[in-house]
């Protein structure tokens, strides 16, 4: 959790209802949902502001009886992950032992045997733990990992796989040193166990997955990326997040040659990528990609980046350019000619550049409709993203009072 002393605007928000849907629809019918859910929060869900201006926050830490009401957590995503339930319909599973001494043969009360049950769950921590897993984590889908209420890190060894499943809520954990791993068998469900080939060390790796949603985690420190998505992974919403100390920080999609992420959609808002990052906030390829309200304070090379034709649409975030004069450009049009790239359609509205920092659109006109497979949610003011960012990363909750 990072703190800032900034002044706070109040006004009414939105928030998407979290209605489950298992398909992945055409881009353009997730977008018309997308905004008839938005018209609709925004009537029955403002009563609930807090007034800190960041509508996932405003959806819950108002209550001082969040502990109690963890599972309505689901229920206040945005974008294009909005659909993502995790664990919200099944019953509360309580991690007591922070080992993972098997990854064959995982021990009840651990994260690893959690994760990988069949049934949904919503999985919470007895206490303060740090995690060195010996194996990527391998998920089963409709999984909550619900960090709050204690400090919990999964760090220094390999970390989180989303493989070829759905409906993944990550919440309030810290990820962060995360190694590759050797070749191994790892279990995946009660009746399943497989070899897995090699991990890169990314902090968490999506992999043909959909409906992800990864909210108020820190991440920083890792081998590879520090969240990866790719082989026809979307429905995706990163928010919230605070990223630190990193090279390559975000990949969407695979390679220029995979044209199967050509209907990817992430929504990436409320983060903060912080100190010692130095690329690839993200790096895109094919898809459709929302990137909104971030707090981009610190990059070495750039901030956005892509090839392969993405479509990114950026939109009321704070962009603060380092003071080297050859690197204030936020945006990197990768791996083709200005011929080339230059049709690929990128646009920045209502960001606010400072220290030098501009934004290299190309494509189509700012106004085209183009972007509405790369719109997700309605844009907060530029000026804002100070007050809506002030909390990204993991949280410290205490029980019995607002979070």
């Amino acid at each position: 959790m990072k703190t800032f002393g900034l002044s706070i605007t109040i006004f009414i928000l939105l928030t998407p209802s979290g209605i489950f849907s298992s398909s992945i629809h055409d881009p353009e019918h997730v977008v018309q949902d997308v905004h008839r859910s938005i018209n609709a929060s925004r009537r029955s869900l403002s009563y609930l502001s807090c007034g800190t201006g960041n509508p996932i926050d405003d959806c819950w830490r108002c209550d001082p009886n969040w502990e109690n009401n963890r599972q309505r957590l689901a229920d206040c995503a945005i974008g294009f992950g909005k659909d993502a339930v995790g664990g919200r319909d099944g019953r509360i599973y309580v991690v007591t032992d922070s080992g993972d001494d098997n990854p064959t043969n995982p021990m009840p009360g651990t994260l690893r045997h959690a994760v990988i049950q069949n049934e949904p769950l919503w999985i919470i921590f007895k206490r303060d733990m740090v995690i060195q897993l010996k194996q990527e984590l391998v998920m089963n889908k409709f999984k909550t990992i619900d960090g709050r209420g204690a400090s919990v890190h999964i760090a220094s060894g390999p970390c989180i796989k989303i493989h070829f499943t759905n409906n993944i809520i990550i919440h309030g954990i810290n990820i962060h040193d995360c190694k590759k791993g050797g070749s191994a068998i790892i279990r995946d469900s009660p009746q399943h166990v497989g070899h897995w080939e090699p991990s890169d060390g990314d902090g968490v790796a999506i992999f043909g997955s959909s409906h992800i949603w990864i909210d108020h985690c820190s991440l920083s420190n890792c081998q590879d990326g520090l969240i990866d998505a790719i082989h026809g992974s979307t429905a995706i919403t990163i928010s919230n997040n605070y990223f630190t100390h990193h090279d390559k920080v975000m990949l969407l999609g695979h390679s220029d040659a995979y044209t199967e992420d050509k209907n990817m959609q992430v929504t990436i808002a409320f983060n903060h990528f912080g100190e010692g990052l130095v690329q690839r906030m993200p790096r895109c390829r094919h898809g459709y990609f929302h990137v909104v309200n971030n707090d981009y304070t610190h990059w070495e090379m750039y901030a956005i980046g892509g090839s392969a034709s993405p479509t990114i649409n950026s939109q009321g975030n704070r962009f603060l350019a380092p003071n080297e004069r050859f690197r204030k450009e936020v945006t990197k049009h990768e791996d083709a000619p200005e011929s080339e790239w230059s049709h690929w359609n990128w646009r920045s509205e209502g960001d606010l550049m400072l220290n030098g920092a501009y934004f290299v659109q190309s494509g189509a006109g700012a106004s085209s409709s183009t972007y509405a497979r790369a719109s997700s949610l309605g844009a907060r003011p530029s000026s804002l993203v100070g007050s809506i960012t002030t909390n990204a990363g993991a949280l410290s909750c205490r029980r019995g009072s607002r979070c």
